[in-house]
Protein backbone atom coordinates (compact mmCIF):
# COMPACT_ATOMS: atom_id res chain seq x y z
CA UNK A 1 0.00 0.00 0.00
CA UNK A 2 1.24 3.58 -1.19
CA UNK A 3 1.14 5.30 2.29
CA UNK A 4 1.49 9.09 0.70
CA UNK A 5 -1.88 8.34 -1.49
CA UNK A 6 -3.23 6.94 1.86
CA UNK A 7 -2.04 8.57 4.90
CA UNK A 8 -2.36 6.84 8.08
CA UNK A 9 -4.76 9.56 10.09
CA UNK A 10 -2.56 10.43 12.95
CA UNK A 11 -4.23 10.51 17.05
CA UNK A 12 -5.88 13.76 18.04
CA UNK A 13 -3.05 14.47 20.47
CA UNK A 14 -0.18 14.15 17.92
CA UNK A 15 -1.96 16.36 15.32
CA UNK A 16 -0.71 20.10 14.15
CA UNK A 17 -3.13 22.83 14.35
CA UNK A 18 -3.34 23.39 11.27
CA UNK A 19 -4.59 19.19 10.47
CA UNK A 20 -7.16 19.99 13.87
CA UNK A 21 -8.54 22.73 11.70
CA UNK A 22 -8.72 20.94 8.61
CA UNK A 23 -10.20 18.01 10.01
CA UNK A 24 -12.55 20.10 11.68
CA UNK A 25 -13.80 21.90 8.43
CA UNK A 26 -16.65 20.78 6.83
CA UNK A 27 -17.76 20.99 3.57
CA UNK A 28 -20.46 24.03 2.96
CA UNK A 29 -23.37 22.69 1.03
CA UNK A 30 -24.43 23.63 -2.51
CA UNK A 31 -26.11 27.32 -2.22
CA UNK A 32 -24.67 28.40 0.95
CA UNK A 33 -22.52 31.38 -0.76
CA UNK A 34 -25.96 32.34 -2.18
CA UNK A 35 -27.48 32.50 0.67
CA UNK A 36 -24.91 34.43 2.39
CA UNK A 37 -25.31 36.85 -0.38
CA UNK A 38 -28.87 37.22 -0.19
CA UNK A 39 -28.70 37.62 3.86
CA UNK A 40 -26.12 40.84 3.05
CA UNK A 41 -28.58 41.85 0.25
CA UNK A 42 -31.48 41.88 3.13
CA UNK A 43 -28.96 44.01 5.17
CA UNK A 44 -28.47 46.67 3.25
CA UNK A 45 -32.07 46.93 2.30
CA UNK A 46 -33.41 47.10 5.33
CA UNK A 47 -30.43 49.70 6.70
CA UNK A 48 -31.58 51.80 3.87
CA UNK A 49 -35.08 51.67 4.45
CA UNK A 50 -34.37 52.81 7.93
CA UNK A 51 -31.67 55.76 6.82
CA UNK A 52 -34.55 57.18 4.74
CA UNK A 53 -37.32 56.97 6.81
CA UNK A 54 -36.21 57.57 10.13
CA UNK A 55 -32.83 59.31 9.71
CA UNK A 56 -33.20 61.18 6.33
CA UNK A 57 -34.87 61.25 3.16
CA UNK A 58 -34.41 62.05 -0.46
CA UNK A 59 -37.11 64.42 -1.85
CA UNK A 60 -37.47 66.86 -5.22
CA UNK A 61 -38.64 71.11 -5.51
CA UNK A 62 -41.86 70.87 -7.18
CA UNK A 63 -42.04 74.72 -8.21
CA UNK A 64 -40.38 78.24 -8.25
CA UNK A 65 -41.36 79.44 -4.62
CA UNK A 66 -37.82 78.97 -3.66
CA UNK A 67 -36.00 80.84 -6.31
CA UNK A 68 -33.37 81.27 -6.65
CA UNK A 69 -32.53 79.30 -3.55
CA UNK A 70 -33.69 76.20 -4.51
CA UNK A 71 -34.31 75.25 -8.26
CA UNK A 72 -37.68 73.16 -9.85
CA UNK A 73 -36.66 70.01 -10.13
CA UNK A 74 -33.72 69.88 -7.53
CA UNK A 75 -33.39 66.41 -5.93
CA UNK A 76 -32.41 67.61 -1.75
CA UNK A 77 -31.33 65.55 1.12
CA UNK A 78 -33.05 66.04 4.08
CA UNK A 79 -32.31 65.45 7.46
CA UNK A 80 -35.23 64.32 9.89
CA UNK A 81 -33.43 62.69 13.19
CA UNK A 82 -33.64 64.26 16.12
CA UNK A 83 -34.20 67.67 14.57
CA UNK A 84 -35.82 70.56 15.84
CA UNK A 85 -36.47 73.68 13.48
CA UNK A 86 -34.60 76.73 13.83
CA UNK A 87 -35.25 80.32 12.29
CA UNK A 88 -33.55 80.79 8.79
CA UNK A 89 -33.74 76.49 8.56
CA UNK A 90 -35.41 75.47 5.29
CA UNK A 91 -37.61 72.60 5.39
CA UNK A 92 -40.06 69.98 3.84
CA UNK A 93 -43.32 70.09 4.87
CA UNK A 94 -45.57 67.78 4.31
CA UNK A 95 -49.01 69.44 4.98
CA UNK A 96 -51.52 66.31 3.89
CA UNK A 97 -54.52 68.19 4.88
CA UNK A 98 -54.45 70.91 2.22
CA UNK A 99 -55.01 70.93 -1.27
CA UNK A 100 -54.42 74.41 -2.68
CA UNK A 101 -55.62 75.37 -5.66
CA UNK A 102 -53.98 73.96 -8.56
CA UNK A 103 -53.28 70.78 -6.99
CA UNK A 104 -55.18 67.18 -7.57
CA UNK A 105 -53.54 66.11 -4.27
CA UNK A 106 -51.49 67.11 -1.34
CA UNK A 107 -47.85 67.41 -1.61
CA UNK A 108 -44.42 67.81 0.06
CA UNK A 109 -43.90 72.03 0.47
CA UNK A 110 -40.21 73.41 0.81
CA UNK A 111 -40.15 76.60 2.71
CA UNK A 112 -38.06 78.27 5.14
CA UNK A 113 -39.06 78.92 8.77
CA UNK A 114 -38.52 82.49 9.63
CA UNK A 115 -40.96 82.14 12.69
CA UNK A 116 -41.42 79.68 15.61
CA UNK A 117 -43.89 78.98 18.21
CA UNK A 118 -44.40 81.48 21.06
CA UNK A 119 -43.73 84.42 18.21
CA UNK A 120 -45.02 87.37 16.43
CA UNK A 121 -44.86 87.70 12.70
CA UNK A 122 -45.59 91.37 11.29
CA UNK A 123 -45.03 92.25 7.20
CA UNK A 124 -44.62 95.41 5.98
CA UNK A 125 -45.19 95.29 1.79
CA UNK A 126 -44.19 98.95 1.78
CA UNK A 127 -41.09 98.68 3.37
CA UNK A 128 -40.79 94.87 1.83
CA UNK A 129 -39.53 94.00 5.27
CA UNK A 130 -40.81 90.73 7.65
CA UNK A 131 -40.04 91.40 11.29
CA UNK A 132 -40.15 89.19 13.97
CA UNK A 133 -40.70 89.59 17.10
CA UNK A 134 -40.45 93.31 16.43
CA UNK A 135 -36.97 92.93 14.49
CA UNK A 136 -36.34 93.20 10.58
CA UNK A 137 -35.25 89.89 9.22
CA UNK A 138 -32.16 90.45 6.82
CA UNK A 139 -33.03 88.19 4.21
CA UNK A 140 -30.17 88.41 1.35
CA UNK A 141 -31.52 85.26 -0.42
CA UNK A 142 -34.66 87.07 -1.91
CA UNK A 143 -34.45 87.49 -5.31
CA UNK A 144 -36.47 90.41 -5.63
CA UNK A 145 -38.49 93.17 -3.74
CA UNK A 146 -41.54 91.83 -1.93
CA UNK A 147 -44.68 92.76 -3.01
CA UNK A 148 -48.54 92.49 -1.08
CA UNK A 149 -49.89 89.44 -2.98
CA UNK A 150 -52.68 89.52 -4.94
CA UNK A 151 -56.15 87.06 -3.94
CA UNK A 152 -58.22 87.58 -0.39
CA UNK A 153 -56.14 84.72 1.71
CA UNK A 154 -53.01 86.21 1.57
CA UNK A 155 -53.83 89.86 2.81
CA UNK A 156 -52.76 89.36 6.29
CA UNK A 157 -49.74 91.42 7.56
CA UNK A 158 -50.03 90.16 11.80
CA UNK A 159 -49.48 86.73 12.50
CA UNK A 160 -48.99 84.58 15.99
CA UNK A 161 -47.19 81.78 16.16
CA UNK A 162 -48.32 79.09 18.38
CA UNK A 163 -46.40 76.86 20.21
CA UNK A 164 -45.61 73.61 18.35
CA UNK A 165 -45.78 75.13 15.63
CA UNK A 166 -44.14 77.07 12.58
CA UNK A 167 -44.44 80.45 10.36
CA UNK A 168 -42.79 79.62 7.10
CA UNK A 169 -42.33 81.85 3.57
CA UNK A 170 -40.56 81.11 0.32
CA UNK A 171 -37.60 83.07 -0.80
CA UNK A 172 -39.50 83.83 -3.85
CA UNK A 173 -41.92 86.12 -1.52
CA UNK A 174 -44.26 86.74 -5.00
CA UNK A 175 -44.74 83.46 -6.42
CA UNK A 176 -45.26 81.64 -3.17
CA UNK A 177 -48.46 80.45 -1.68
CA UNK A 178 -46.63 80.10 2.61
CA UNK A 179 -48.09 80.62 5.96
CA UNK A 180 -49.48 83.86 5.03
CA UNK A 181 -52.13 82.00 2.97
CA UNK A 182 -55.26 81.52 5.11
CA UNK A 183 -55.37 77.83 3.96
CA UNK A 184 -51.90 77.09 5.82
CA UNK A 185 -51.36 79.73 8.17
CA UNK A 186 -48.81 78.54 11.05
CA UNK A 187 -47.84 74.68 10.52
CA UNK A 188 -47.74 72.51 13.22
CA UNK A 189 -44.04 71.15 13.61
CA UNK A 190 -45.74 67.10 13.60
CA UNK A 191 -45.99 68.13 9.75
CA UNK A 192 -42.04 68.56 9.54
CA UNK A 193 -40.52 66.01 7.59
CA UNK A 194 -36.40 67.49 7.72
CA UNK A 195 -34.31 69.95 7.31
CA UNK A 196 -32.75 70.40 3.93
CA UNK A 197 -29.28 70.29 4.41
CA UNK A 198 -27.48 68.95 0.76
CA UNK A 199 -28.66 69.46 -3.08
CA UNK A 200 -27.50 66.54 -4.94
CA UNK A 201 -28.98 67.26 -8.05
CA UNK A 202 -28.53 68.33 -11.15
CA UNK A 203 -24.61 68.28 -11.16
CA UNK A 204 -24.18 71.89 -10.70
CA UNK A 205 -26.18 72.68 -8.20
CA UNK A 206 -24.35 69.82 -5.81
CA UNK A 207 -23.32 71.47 -2.63
CA UNK A 208 -24.55 72.47 1.19
CA UNK A 209 -28.62 73.84 1.20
Amino acid sequence: MDEYNNPVRRPPWLQSPEEEIEEQEEPRRPGAEVYDWLQLFLGCVIAAVVLFNCVARLTRVDGSSMDNTLRHGEVMLIWSLGYTPKQGDIVVLNKTSVILQGWSEPRAIVKRVVATGGQTVDIDYAAGVVYVDGQPLDEPYLPEEMHLPYGPTMQGTHWEVPEGSVFVLGDNRNNSTDSRDVQLGPINTDYILGKAVFALWPLDRFGIV
